[in-house]
């Protein structure tokens, strides 16, 4: 309340540096001369007011030297500095304490309607002493100018006296006011954008890990059905390598097939990580444009698997593999000796693009599965067409004891998880478990998005 406009600034900008209320060194320097000063005018104007009643001269220095130094106290108890100086008003003493403790008031946080008051009380004080100097004065010269010229020259010193350190300080705490209102706000705008730069830093961050989990869901689809498909044709080659040359050279040429276009998606799909469109080392890139690339990657190296296995070559427009690839996908398992039956139900129709690829995806990966779990097990493929979803489920019994029951692909627990994260990515519901049978159930429903 007593605070002004400079100490509130002056603490906006760091802790104080000088004594007591003063935010600074040359503040107290400017405040200990002006009460110097205003203690030898009221000591001067004491001594002359005392000759003036006829009280000894002392008496008025006296009075008039803690008046005048009260200035000190200024920036700490404005009030009390302008009661001062109305109080001294009587005795024509205390010009400088007026004025400026006037305009200390009016730049203060003090409440409006106080600095009102004792403006006007300070007006009116100084209206009556000039009316009655004036009266006296020209009395004593036997001038008898009017009742309303004295009025109106004492009104004139009274606005002179009062109105302008008044105004000025209304300026002057206004200003710094708004400057000190500008400040907070440009600290307020300065959090806020480092708040939002460390946001941005964390969607970075969770943005780079999704694009991880990605490109290893792609990779993990794109190649490792290839890999296990190999395996397994790979231990084929092994049993009717001495029986049958012809089947084994053929598995041979199957293996060798399927070993380049996985090297070959692994390379692009790696090669995009390493460098750039030109061949040089890749620049850092945003997020968005490295998911682009890897997407266009990805499926263009799905594509090609299709091609390979002798399924139908995409159109310009297609984004990956999609759900008349099942047949193939099928056909793949059944040449590496899985007994595979495909199902569909309902009027045949397509779907939004990321909804076939991961109908797609799901399917395959579950074979891959069956390929490293239940090697020998009957498997059943069911795929159903909905009003506004997409159904599948693949479902295979216990494997076969005598059907390579010594083989076992290595498997890095990612493959149902990376189906669930696809599923659920778009909206459907994945379930998968252990059948009654002994077997192994993988489902899911994945809305139309079209």
């Amino acid at each position: 309340m007593s605070a002004t406009g400079a100490i509130a600034e002056e603490g906006a900008r760091g802790a104080p540096t000088g004594p007591w209320w003063w935010t600074r060194r040359r503040s107290l320097v400017l405040d200990a001369v002006l009460a110097l000063a205003s203690a030898v005018e009221c000591l001067l104007e004491g001594i002359s007011f005392s000759h003036d009643v006829g009280v000894p001269p002392v008496v008025g220095g006296l009075l008039g030297v803690p008046a005048g130094a009260s200035l000190l106290l200024r920036r700490r108890w404005p009030v009390a500095v302008v009661l001062v100086s109305i109080a001294t008003t009587p005795a024509e003493m205390g010009f400088l304490l007026g004025v400026v403790g006037l305009y200390t008031l009016a730049a203060s946080e003090v409440p409006r309607r106080i600095t009102v008051v004792l403006s006007a009380a300070s007006l009116a004080g100084t209206l009556v002493v000039a009316l009655a100097r004036f009266h006296q004065d020209t009395a004593e010269d036997g001038y008898h100018p009017g009742l309303w010229a004295m009025i109106i020259f004492s009104v004139v010193m009274a606005l002179g006296l009062t109105a302008p350190p008044v105004l000025l300080g209304l300026y002057v705490g206004a200003r710094r006011r708004l400057v000190e209102s500008l400040r907070e706000r440009a600290d307020g705008l300065e959090r806020e954008l480092s708040l939002l730069a460390d946001r941005a830093e964390e969607r970075a961050v969770w943005a780079r890990n999704e694009e991880r989990t990605r490109i290893a869901r792609e990779m993990h689809d794109v190649v490792a059905h290839r890999v296990s498909l190999m395996v397994v044709h790979a231990a084929a080659l092994q049993a009717v390598a001495l029986k049958d040359p012809e089947k084994a050279s053929k598995n041979a040429g199957l293996v060798g097939d399927m070993g380049r276009q996985a090297l070959t998606e692994l390379r692009e799909m790696l090669g995009v990580l390493r460098t750039a469109p030109d061949g040089a080392a890749a620049p850092p890139q945003p997020v968005a444009a490295q998911s682009e690339r890897l997407a266009a990657v990805a499926a263009v190296a799905a594509a090609r698997v299709r091609v390979a296995a002798g399924g139908p070559a995409p159109d310009a427009g297609d984004g990956g593999p999609a759900l008349d690839g099942l047949e193939d996908l099928v056909g793949q398992s059944r040449a590496a000796g899985m007994t595979v039956e495909l199902t569909a139900q309902g009027e045949e129709r397509s779907y939004a693009p990321d909804v076939e690829q991961t109908a797609y995806r799901v399917v395959q990966e579950a074979l891959t599965n069956v390929h490293k779990h239940a090697p020998g097990a009957k498997t059943v493929v069911r795929l159903a067409h909905r009003d506004a979803e997409v159904a599948l489920q693949v479902e295979n019994g216990p494997p076969d004891g005598g059907a390579d029951a010594g083989l076992r692909l290595p498997s890095g627990g990612n493959g149902l998880v990376g189906m669930e994260e696809r599923v659920k990515a778009l909206g459907g519901v994945f379930v998968s478990g252990p059948t009654d049978a002994g077997g192994f159930r993988v489902s899911a429903v994945i809305p139309d998005r079209r």
